[in-house]
């Protein structure tokens, strides 16, 4: 099937950002007309002289809005919560100290949610994104304050920040090369892997004590089924909220079960009503290039995984976009954010995928949303009691909302290939080859321990390989490999004269 609107990604193959009705079945768009969400941008009509807005520029009641980014909120808070308790943990930081981390880590990702969907001036595509701490980059930045130091950890990711500004017009270049089956390969493996994060806030890490544990499984099975009830009951605004009312009726099953520990991790800080972050919280940054050097490649690597998730975005929420100006955005939006961060002796800050999920499940397509949501991180961040609260969500329950969410990323990604002449027999070996590598690492965790520590952090990265395998496959079978045909048949017909 042909589609007449395709992207401008490339002059030859390019990937499609969206079709506002491949993104919302028929199914779906009924519930989304209730709350005036998509038809108006969707089609071609006019108010007067002024063409309606899309529906992600679309403004709502100020409630409705804030509604929708608590929900936000809810699923994704978890991450820098579990992430600024991993890194106290492993570096032995006190309690006072983890707080205010904590605190910095929600302000920082409400700051990074405004950049990316308000997008002022050239920083941040104006798509409904959330920004979070974690993953890989928060990994590396252990690394380097175990072998280095906390003020030269901070210092690397200060100069990882300035070297996405140095590469990013080399980078744009690139973007060419990374059509639909490159980013559609890499968009499936993004969400299976973070389908595998959430099935671990569930079950626990295998081997630990109380992995599998069957009362947390029941609860995230509970709140899975709660979503789902939610979801098949009510239609309208209700349905749109139907991921919250699963996780907070998972909370509440929690709570009658005796399963929410009040005086644990969001206990830390006492009674404290405010929580400021503080600048530079381990003194002066040291600035080493070679202790940075393991940063700065998995930022080509973040530029890439950034790539695909401006694409899949502005495909689930029907935009079509120019990649090659917009994707530039979001990565300037990361850096900027990523050197606050680092100012406040905070990792890497990535725009995440995870909220992508929820726009798609939702039917709620509006960058507004996500800007609520980002104020209600920065408050979060300032005040410690709510900050508490949230982090005392038993993580089964928030793993099981996570679980469904990440797993319409899968989804998107799978679409995206359907459109990516899979029938075509190099691309189906380009897009197996790559989910073969890419997934590896993902579904036999450890498979790389034997290698350097600098080589096994890249190579762990199943998107960062799965990327980097499509991206040179796709250009070996359909650059190279067409031009040196041309050239041998050119050269033949030649000689037979």
């Amino acid at each position: 099937m042909s589609h007449p609107r395709k992207s401008r990604l490339e002059a030859g193959q390019r990937p499609e950002p969206g079709r506002t009705a491949a993104a919302h079945p028929a199914g779906e768009q009924a519930d989304t007309d209730a709350t005036g969400a998509a038809s108006a941008g969707a089609s071609s009509a006019v108010t007067g002289d002024r063409p309606a807005p899309h529906p992600v520029d679309e403004s709502r009641p100020l409630l409705r809005i804030m509604l929708f980014g608590v929900q936000h909120v809810l699923v994704m808070a978890a991450t820098p919560i579990s992430a600024m308790f991993l890194m106290s943990a492993t570096l032995g930081l006190g309690a006072e100290l983890t707080v205010e981390l904590l605190s910095a880590a929600f302000v920082l990702s409400g700051v990074g949610s405004l950049i990316q969907s308000l997008g002022p001036w050239k920083f941040g595509p104006r798509l409904p994104f959330v920004m979070l701490p974690g993953g890989a980059p928060l990994i590396l930045f252990l690394s380097i304050a175990d072998q280095h130091g906390l003020r030269t950890a901070t210092g690397a990711v200060i100069l990882t920040a300035a070297f996405y500004f140095v590469v990013l017009p080399v980078f744009s270049r690139l973007l060419r090369f990374f059509p639909a089956l490159v980013i559609g390969t890499m968009i499936v493996i993004v969400g299976v892997n973070l389908v595998k994060v959430g099935a671990v806030l569930v079950t626990g890490q295998p081997g630990t004590p109380g992995f599998a544990d069957p009362a947390d499984l029941g609860l995230g099975l509970a709140t899975i089924g709660f979503t789902v009830a939610f979801y098949l009951v009510f239609t309208g605004i209700m349905r749109q909220l139907a991921v919250m009312m699963g996780l907070l009726a998972g909370t509440a099953l929690a709570g009658v079960l005796g399963a929410i520990d009040a005086g644990g991790a969001g206990g830390a800080g006492g009674g404290e009503l405010l929580s400021l972050p503080e600048p530079m919280p381990f003194g002066s940054p040291v600035f080493n290039l070679v202790a940075a050097l393991p940063l700065m490649l998995y930022s080509l690597a973040s530029m890439a995984e950034a790539t695909g998730q401006t694409v899949i975005n502005a495909e689930a929420v029907g935009k079509d976009i120019d990649a090659r100006t917009d994707v530039p955005k979001t990565v300037r939006g990361d850096a900027l954010t990523s050197l606050l961060g680092g100012c406040f002796g905070l990792p890497l800050m990535v725009t995440s995928g995870e909220n992508i999920g929820i726009v798609r499940v939702t039917g709620v397509r509006s960058r507004f949303v996500t800007a609520a949501a980002g104020a209600v991180l920065i408050v979060i961040g300032f005040l410690a009691p709510v900050s508490r609260a949230i982090s005392m969500i038993p993580s089964a329950v928030v793993g099981g909302t996570a679980m469904v969410v990440f797993a319409v990323i899968t989804v998107l990604g799978i679409q995206m290939l359907g459109r990516s002449d899979l029938d075509k027999h190099t691309s189906t070996f380009i897009c197996a080859v790559a989910l073969a590598l890419g997934l590896l690492p993902i579904l036999v965790p450890g498979v790389y321990g034997h290698f350097p520590p600098n080589v096994r952090i890249l190579l762990e990265s199943g998107v960062a390989v799965g990327a980097f395998v499509a991206a040179v496959l796709n250009i070996l079978f359909h650059h190279v490999r067409p031009g040196v045909a041309a050239r041998l048949t050119t050269a033949r017909t030649e000689s037979d004269r």
